[in-house]
């Protein structure tokens, strides 16, 4: 993409830094939820499943922080996305307290595939820069996997 002046150059890098923040947030709250469905599942496979699953997301925050940085943007902190935790804990919190664990991975499923339209969204963007969209693409695929694996898990718990 070729840029007409200095000001389209930092209109394009903020837009992308945009997106990649708001994916960092969902990152953030992702890896947030899985802890807490870690702590609130009584079956050992799905603890370790859900940990994994945070620990993957805690991956993807850090590549997106770094490519933000790379930008000379500004990530968000953790601190940032406190509502959205809280809101969706609320959300949880009645699941958790049933200990449904049916329900705790109904509810893991629907907030990937969430997660997946908001990386195809950001990923339509046909001008990301190379390493963006490889790291975007490793991401998507990875949480597909992850509704695969979950739909797998709940079929066990059923």
């Amino acid at each position: 993409m070729k840029f007409k002046n200095e000001n389209d150059n930092m209109k394009y890098t903020e837009e992308i830094s945009n997106k990649l923040n708001e994916l960092l947030i969902k990152n953030y709250v992702a890896e947030k939820g899985y802890l807490n469905a870690a702590e609130n599942v009584d079956s050992p496979t799905l603890k370790i499943f859900f940990k994994r699953r945070a620990s993957e997301r805690s991956e993807f925050a850090k590549g997106l922080r770094t490519e933000i940085l790379r930008y000379g943007e500004i990530p968000e902190d953790s601190g940032s996305f406190k509502g959205a935790v809280h809101r969706n804990w609320m959300s949880l919190k009645s699941l958790f307290i049933s200990n449904n664990e049916e329900a705790i991975l109904d509810e893991a499923i629907r907030g990937e595939e969430a997660s997946l339209e908001e990386y195809n969204e950001v990923l339509k963007d046909r001008a990301l820069p190379p390493s963006i969209d490889t790291m975007l693409f490793k991401q998507r695929n990875a949480i597909r996997a992850a509704i695969n694996t979950e739909k797998v898990h709940e079929e066990l718990v059923s």
